[in-house]
């Protein structure tokens, strides 16, 4: 089962209550927030933009390797984590995009939209053409200081 979850390092920042985080294995991905919930919303973003443009721009997504015990976890949100399921998928599945749009029974214009890491999809559709790639979307829940 394929997670998106990455190690981040948490650092106070230059400002008094801030927290800088960065991501050993994807450094795009950098960003800060003031206190526990905003630094962990904020880095949930970063790393789904960073991850999102690696996408956007043809390149693998980085291995999850970072170890290190003063490190955290941090998911990318559930509609970008389909998202990249998604891209990863039909990268590999060597099939057209006319070839998925039969599969799901929609328009090819709609399959280039699902496909298009800019562009906002539905959790429906993502699950749809998952399905479609022999694939299944599965969503689990886990403890907030897990995560």
């Amino acid at each position: 089962m394929r997670s998106y979850v990455y190690r981040a390092l948490l650092e106070p920042g230059e400002r008094r209550g801030n927290v800088v985080v960065t991501f050993p294995d994807v450094p795009e991905a950098i960003t800060q927030g003031r206190g526990e919930a905003d630094t962990r919303a904020m880095a949930e973003e970063a790393l789904g933009l960073a991850l999102l443009t690696y996408a956007a721009l043809g390149k693998l997504l980085p291995k999850p390797r970072a170890k290190s015990r003063n490190l955290v976890d941090i998911a990318v949100a559930p509609d970008v984590a389909a998202k990249l399921a998604v891209l990863e998928s039909f990268a590999t599945a060597g099939i057209s995009k006319s070839e998925l749009a039969r599969r799901i029974g929609k328009d090819e214009k709609e399959v280039r939209r699902i496909l298009d890491p800019k562009h906002t999809t539905k959790l429906p559709a993502l699950a749809a053409a998952l399905r479609a790639l022999g694939k299944r979307l599965v969503v689990g829940v886990m403890e907030a200081d897990a995560a």
